[in-house]
């Protein structure tokens, strides 16, 4: 099979993984309230929420911990792994139907040791088991039930089951496991062996990137093109992800080619986005995917990582194209931000529930009536523009809020002026959150990942690099110092944060993300305090994280437990690759600090994956990003002098993606800014490319006709 061939047989996997099967009249809690009922079991130490709502399940669960690997090894046990997370539905289907069940429970403890994993908490197990599954020949998704030998290696597994068939399996595995204990061992070793090859010999990479122009850029856009869904905007597909960094790739293919098709696609996306039911019209905030190709109908929950992301495709969107609805979008979802997933200390939590009452959206929708009751006399306006009906637009007599047209369109078919119109909107939106109140709220994660907090400090970032609000650099600043009082340690990151406690060493996921956004902030305030913290965390994952062998990043750190598998992870999915961010990083930052070997290093990474990228860039957007940094030269912008920062911001207004900007009011010994200093005490921009400098100017305009 050749590479781009085995590389679509990925995609089919992950997309597969993706998407869960949405249904309408399951009555069963997704946030599965903790049933307090008899003795608690080892998780009630967890800070993981997800750990928490199996605390006193009858099954004797354990953490992914030495002292359950211990015990499977000493009792000569198969282990059973069950990873699901908070938000996940059908996790807490099956946790009512089989891990409270008394009798299954009983089958389980006999038979097994079984261990509850949060995914989002330990996303390296979770890779090594889904790989697994997906190497068995299964769709993946969760809950994730894997089965494995007394020393970890994955011999079956599946995802979700119901009661009888659970029960049935238990049994038979069992049976299997003691009686043809020598063929069970061995098919563990041939699976583990399977998922331990190295992605670069399982894709076939080697360096073949040398050159990159836009010729290559046009072949990435062409593949994705194919795909376009021109009505609705995204790819033509349902269920449908909102996918920013795919957009956020397409508008850098747009500023080198000045391509309209790809702008207007990227329109069409960001503004079926947002008139969608996947948009929280009344309160603000994405839902993970809609079920449906128009974007009506969400699987409800939200998660940190989705919005921190969508929140920077908006703001540069923003900056290209001036379009009001963009700006729009996010203050409500950095508003929604603030209301309902921020902490004391500035840090954000994870996800919303999709359920609650036992129903999915219950919280988040309509029936006429109500509408009627809560809007008054503009009851009439508000339904239209919201597209209420009396047999419900989703389920029978239930509605999600969502539009279809602009507001200057729907103005002027009503007459009205568009003024008085947002004024009524935004009354009915106070209004509907108001209701909200007073509705049972979907379960809250409320914990804190360093990497998902770095994806939103950085949307926080490029919020205020295109709108200038203060308020969005206040958050920015108060969460990056939350990450680094309460989530780090000097040079090294945890995972995960609640009351108090960190925990789990970092992933290359957590230091990638959070040192894009550290770039950003420094770039944003020229404040190099958090510029430093970038590079000392990046020069940390080039010590523990990096193969110097085949030039990519571990996914784990080489001090932190050992699994039976090391990974490392190269496609972007929901959330972009770890090596594609760090390479992105090493670039960026080899050109602040003129670092030769980090510059060196983002190159052969890329290198590696440029036949790929080319043949199959959907799930190699952030790689396509990086492509675009390297298709032309990349801007050095330099500006000095006392009012540099208010320069700074002036100038994020224009769209021009292939930058980097450094700053200081008075002296830096950034190499970039040696030499530098204002012109007869007027704050002075110096665009340079390659270190080589065009004439200072102290005109905004003239700066931006300096940008090749």
């Amino acid at each position: 099979m050749n590479a781009v061939r085995l590389i679509r047989t990925f995609l089919l996997a992950v997309l597969l993984t993706n998407c869960i099967t949405k249904t309408t009249n399951e009555n069963i809690m997704n946030q599965a309230p903790i049933h307090k009922e008899g003795k608690a079991n080892r998780l009630i130490d967890a800070t993981s929420p997800y750990l928490l709502q199996h605390a006193y399940n009858p099954v004797n669960w354990y953490p992914w911990s030495e002292e359950a690997l211990d015990k499977a090894r000493k009792e000569d046990k198969p282990i059973l792994v069950s990873i699901g997370y908070s938000s996940c539905h059908w996790c807490h289907v099956m946790e009512r139907e089989s891990f409270e069940n008394d009798s299954i429970a009983a089958i389980m403890n006999e038979h097994f040791i079984a261990i509850k994993v949060d995914r989002e908490e330990r996303p390296d197990v979770d890779q090594i088991y889904m790989d697994a599954l997906q190497a068995m020949g299964q769709n993946g998704g969760w809950p994730l039930n894997v089965f494995l030998t007394s020393d970890q290696k994955p011999f079956y597994g599946g995802t979700y089951f119901p009661p009888q068939a659970w029960a049935k399996l238990l049994q038979q595995v069992a049976t299997v496991y003691n009686e043809k204990r020598g063929e069970i061992e061995e098919s563990a070793e041939q699976l583990t062996n399977a998922i331990a090859t190295s992605e670069v010999i399982k894709y076939r990479l080697k360096n073949e990137g040398s050159e990159y122009n836009v010729n290559g850029m046009d072949k990435m856009y062409e593949s994705i093109a194919a795909r376009f869904d021109k009505k609705r905007g995204g790819l033509n597909r349902s269920p449908k992800f909102p996918m920013p960094g795919q957009w956020l790739f397409l508008l850098r293919y747009y500023h080198l080619t000045d391509n309209q098709e790809a702008l207007r696609h990227i329109e069409v996306t960001l503004h079926e986005i947002a008139y969608g039911g996947i948009y929280d019209q009344a309160g603000g905030g994405f839902a993970r995917y809609s079920v449906d190709a128009n974007w009506l109908v969400p699987h409800f929950e939200k998660m940190l990582y989705d919005n921190g992301q969508l929140v920077s495709l908006y703001s540069e969107a923003y900056t290209a194209t001036g379009n009001e609805l963009y700006k729009q979008v996010v203050s409500q979802t950095i508003e929604w931000l603030e209301r309902e997933m921020t902490n004391s200390m500035g840090g954000f939590y994870s996800a919303l529930d999709a359920d609650s009452e036992g129903e999915e959206g219950k919280f988040y929708v309509w029936t006429k009536a109500e509408i009627e009751k809560i809007t008054g006399d503009d009851s009439d306006l508000i339904k239209d523009y919201y597209n209420i009906t009396e047999e419900g637009n989703w389920e029978e007599g239930k509605n999600i809020l969502h539009r279809r047209i602009s507001d200057h369109e729907f103005a002027a078919q009503r007459g009205i002026d568009v003024a008085i119109l947002n004024e009524k909107i935004a009354k009915a939106n106070n209004l509907f959150l108001k209701e909200r109140t007073q509705r049972v709220r979907p379960g809250l994660d409320d914990k804190a990942l360093s990497g998902w907090n770095g994806l939103m400090l950085k949307g926080l970032v490029d919020a205020y690099i295109a709108f200038g609000e203060e308020k969005f650099l206040t958050m920015a600043l108060n969460n990056a110092s939350f990450i680094t009082s309460e989530m780090s340690d000097g040079e090294r990151l945890f995972r995960s944060y609640k009351e108090g406690k960190a925990t789990i060493d970092g992933y290359l996921e957590d230091y990638a993300h959070v040192i894009d956004a550290f770039i950003a902030l420094y770039q944003a305030t020229f404040d190099e305090k958090w510029l430093n913290k970038a590079k000392t965390m990046t020069d940390y994952t080039l010590k523990h994280f990096f193969d110097n062998g085949e030039k990519l990043f571990f996914y784990t750190d080489d001090s932190s437990e050992k699994l039976i598998v090391r990974k490392k992870e190269i496609f972007d999915n929901v959330i972009p690759a770890s090596n594609s961010q760090m390479a992105l990083n090493l670039h960026l930052l080899g050109i602040i600090y003129d670092n030769d070997d980090y510059k060196s290093k983002s190159k052969a990474m890329i290198g590696k994956m440029t036949s790929l990228l080319e043949g199959e860039p959907t799930y190699l957007y952030n790689w396509g990003i990086l492509y675009s940094y390297l298709a032309s030269s990349t801007a050095e912008v330099a500006i000095v002098g006392s009012n540099a920062n208010n320069i700074r911001i002036r100038f994020g207004k224009r769209y021009y993606p292939n930058k980097v900007v450094i700053g200081t009011k008075q002296s830096s010994n950034l190499p970039l800014l040696k030499g530098k200093e204002a012109i007869n005490d007027q704050t002075t921009i110096y665009v340079c490319y390659n270190k080589t400098c065009k004439l200072p100017v102290t005109d905004i305009d003239q700066a931006y006709e300096q940008l090749k």
